[in-house]
């Protein structure tokens, strides 16, 4: 459960939250003033904190000031009216997190927490490295591997976290590219600081300059107020750039002007801000290659390059799956409930000589699909699938249209149960969402249930009947 404090002295302000926010998901705690909310924050006690600019006695920007020195890692939200604005960007100058109008929607407070919990996830969530065998779970999260391409990636990390350098992260997908980062930035000496990040895949082109720089009023038709981007509420901190290879020209040519004078300019403004602002950047893209064909400028590709870590892929590393399959079960029997404690040669055989083409990330998959439809202590050989594996051109696999992706997908079951006389083609698809969908949330059921659109009922009726297949219905 992720713990919010709403902070206001108007008492349906407060009554709000517990409506609009999922409280099997969130823990929400209220407080009418300043002083009140002081008295119940301690370090670690939230993810996420809405606090009112103006209320009696301290004020919110007093009550931000005192929240940073108590923890700084809590991601602070600043609740304001239109006529306020321009003192709740001096608050996000100032360390808040972001702000949000009043009167509120309803999505924008959905959206507002999630991304604050994730943000906050990212700065407090260690990143451990696992080196040996002894497995132990607490609230971090690990890069694994004890092979020599490994432990040249942690001395890698170790030569460069406490420097100030700039840093490209090279692998493929699926390789650990954010976990190495915030490893990097987890070990330096902005480690207080804040931690964003940012897929320049994820956003579309014409919002993500907005989404770096900020914008001014006015720049864009639902520009209705000024708003800071990430370089300026990440400053003294890190911006991690996942995916730089996917920038288009205009923004690599904004990149490089912040890592030449450390100087950045919001969309439709002309003001020279300054940053101080580390950047990670990573990509599974071949930049030298990219340079020649024209998409990525060469000048750019030198800023970044000053400190490169090259993660190999799984199959290079093949000693190391051993060591991350008994830690994906561990965790997995933690996430979803099972009790696995042996894993027999012949299981282990099947994956170690497995082409990992979706690398570590894949693996993962793997075993927890197969960890969902084991019943016992002992993970078999047939409850390992490789269904749905990533296929040798992922270039080819993204550029195909969701009409073509579904039918690739629909072939490859009609292929793989045409002589089945129960053609369990449905079933098939269902189970593989099923394990994707928990995989992809961690095992948090409410979140699973949400993704798929089922109740929670539902789902956990889904996943007893494919941890028991004895138990399913004949019809």
């Amino acid at each position: 459960m992720h713990r919010v404090l709403v902070v206001d002295d108007d008492k349906n302000i407060r009554f709000a939250f517990h409506r609009i926010l999922d409280t099997s998901v969130y823990t929400i705690d209220e407080a009418g003033s300043g002083e009140e909310a002081l008295a119940k924050i301690v370090p670690g006690a939230y993810s996420v904190i809405y606090l009112d600019l103006r209320m009696p006695g301290l004020t919110g920007m007093d009550v931000l000031s005192r929240i940073q020195q108590i923890d700084n890692k809590v991601r602070v939200v600043i609740m304001t009216a239109f006529g306020t604005t321009e003192i709740a960007i001096e608050a996000v100058k100032r360390g808040a997190y972001d702000f949000v109008l009043k009167p509120f929607e309803v999505d924008e407070i959905k959206r507002l927490t999630e991304n604050g919990v994730n943000a906050h996830r990212l700065m407090t969530r260690k990143v451990d490295l696992l080196t040996g065998d002894d497995i132990a779970l607490e609230d971090t999260d690990t890069l694994v591997g004890q092979s020599r391409a490994m432990q040249e990636v942690y001395k890698q990390i170790g030569r460069v976290a406490e420097s100030d350098a700039n840093v490209l992260i090279r692998g493929a997908s699926g390789t650990g590219k954010e976990l190495a980062a915030r490893a990097i930035y987890h070990h330096s000496r902005r480690a207080d600081k804040p931690f964003l990040a940012v897929n320049c895949a994820a956003i579309p082109e014409g919002l993500l300059e907005s989404e770096l720089f900020g914008h001014e009023r006015g720049a864009f038709t639902s520009a209705e107020h000024r708003r800071l981007g990430k370089f300026e509420r990440a400053t003294s901190g890190t911006l991690f750039l996942d995916e730089i290879g996917d920038m288009s020209p205009g923004t690599q040519a904004k990149i490089l002007r912040v890592l030449q004078d450390g100087v950045i300019e919001r969309v439709g403004g002309s003001e020279s801000i300054h940053v101080d602002v580390r950047i990670i950047a990573a990509t599974h893209r071949d930049l030298s290659l990219l340079i020649r064909q024209g998409y990525f400028r060469e000048d750019l590709y030198f800023r970044l390059n000053v400190f490169t870590i090259e993660l190999p892929s799984l199959d290079e590393r093949r000693e190391d799956i051993p060591l991350l399959v008994r830690y994906f079960v561990s965790r997995g029997n933690h996430h979803l409930g099972r009790h696995i404690s042996q894993i027999p040669r012949e299981t282990m055989d099947k994956l170690l000589t497995h082409s990992w083409r979706g690398n570590v990330r894949e693996l993962e998959n793997v075993i927890d699909r197969a960890l969902i439809v084991t019943n016992g202590p002992t993970l078999l050989p047939e409850s390992v699938s490789f269904a749905g594996a990533v296929p040798s051109s992922q270039s080819g696999l993204a550029s195909l249209s969701d009409a073509e992706l579904f039918d690739a997908v629909f072939a490859r079951l009609v292929g793989q149960y045409d002589r089945d006389p129960h053609s369990p083609i449905l079933p098939a698809l269902e189970r593989e969402m099923l394990a994707r969908a928990v995989a992809r949330t961690e095992g948090n059921q409410v979140q699973t249930s949400r993704l798929l659109g089922i109740s929670r009922q539902t789902l956990r009726n889904r996943l007893a009947e494919d941890s028991d297949p004895g138990e399913k219905s004949n019809d």
